[in-house]
């Protein structure tokens, strides 16, 4: 009776399973004792029916194990009934703090302030926290779970209703903390994801500003026609190549413009590379300005250099025509050499307005 009688119930999960354990082994006696009940009440029957002169008192007696018995066995159900709420309660609590447990380490995680160093370091920043948020998705099930387990204890437990609650408050309180923490993460993540876009857009365009001002550096003058022509194309096929990186630049700046609209913390950092951005554009099309107008001052030299050249050996031809002492010897031949000196009167007007 001092088992079925007592009010120990555990401090624990693993104390009340230790006592539910001695019960069972208190009930596998009770149910040993229970044909030793049935012998006395079968050896009662027995007696009684013989008419033996102790009736009453056997009877008496037999009244009294019996009522013994069913107090006893009585006991025993509320006893069992004791220790399974019990360990209901402590299983509930055991799967409170395991929970909390693991929300307050992965806080530990969403508490730090590492936010990446440069894009792939934030990718890879942004794609754990995504991990972990879907851990706290199928974490939410449980702790609704766990609510709703509370609520149901509360009702069939009154008697720990307020030790239940405290619980039920402190996984709440806990839960609601992981999920700021977890937003404000991901914002801040989103943040520095988008400053180091930014940059690494910035260091791609200045790093192709820097090449392309070296290509456009690169061609010494023709020294000829066809040469000045050649680089006449090229340098129209590196404004082909500026042209097409213009949306580059444009996305840039915008990215730039949100990030200090959003008033991001590193915005004094931004408006710094926007400048740095705007001024190398701006050089870089400067200098293909000034190398066009190299180029075609170039060609018109070339263009010169070639005429004159072309004059040149057209009056050394015909000077050995007006050298010519041939006046002809008859009609005839006077009349073709002065067809030749009207013709070459008509080339001498010719290369007269070439040269002026």
């Amino acid at each position: 009776e001092a088992i079925v009688t007592s009010e120990e119930l555990g401090q624990d999960l693993e104390h009340v399973e230790v006592l539910q354990k001695k019960f069972e082994e208190f009930q596998t006696d009770l149910a040993a004792h229970e044909e030793r009940v049935n012998e006395v009440n079968q050896f009662a029957g027995k007696l009684i029916q013989e008419a033996h002169p102790e009736e009453e008192l056997i009877k008496s007696k037999q009244d009294e194990v019996n009522a013994s018995w069913q107090r006893l066995k009585g006991l025993a159900l509320q006893r069992q009934g004791k220790l399974f709420g019990a360990a209901e309660v402590q299983r509930f609590n055991r799967d409170v703090d395991e929970t909390i447990s693991w929300i307050k380490e992965k806080g530990q995680l969403m508490a730090s302030d590492d936010f990446g160093r440069d894009l792939a370091s934030v990718q890879a920043l942004l794609r754990k926290h995504e991990g972990l948020e879907r851990d706290l998705a199928a974490l939410e099930d449980k702790v609704k779970a766990l609510c709703a387990e509370a609520d149901r204890l509360q009702q069939s437990h009154p008697i720990n209703a307020s030790q239940i609650q405290v619980k039920r408050e402190e996984l709440i309180a806990n839960w609601e903390q992981i999920r700021t923490l977890a937003a404000e993460r991901h914002a801040r993540l989103n943040d520095s994801y988008r400053l180091q876009r930014f940059l690494a857009d910035f260091r791609d365009l200045t790093s192709w500003v820097t090449e392309m001002k070296a290509l456009i550096n690169a061609d010494e003058l023709a020294n000829d026609v066809a040469g000045a022509e050649a680089l006449l194309d090229r340098h129209q096929e590196h404004k082909g190549e500026i042209d097409a990186h213009e949306d580059s630049f444009k996305s840039a700046d915008e990215s730039g413009q949100a990030l200090l609209s959003a008033g991001h913390y590193a915005s004094d950092e931004v408006k710094e590379k926007l400048t740095i951005l705007s001024d190398e554009r701006s050089a870089l099309l400067e200098l293909w300005e000034l190398r066009r107008q190299q180029y075609e001052q170039c060609m018109d030299l070339q263009l010169f250099y070639r005429d004159t050249e072309q004059v040149d050996n057209w009056m050394s031809k015909q000077e050995a025509f007006l050298l010519n002492e041939d006046l002809g010897d008859s009609l005839d031949s006077v009349e073709a050499l002065l067809k030749k000196h009207e013709d070459f009167e008509k080339s001498l007007s010719a290369q007269e307005e070439k040269i002026t």
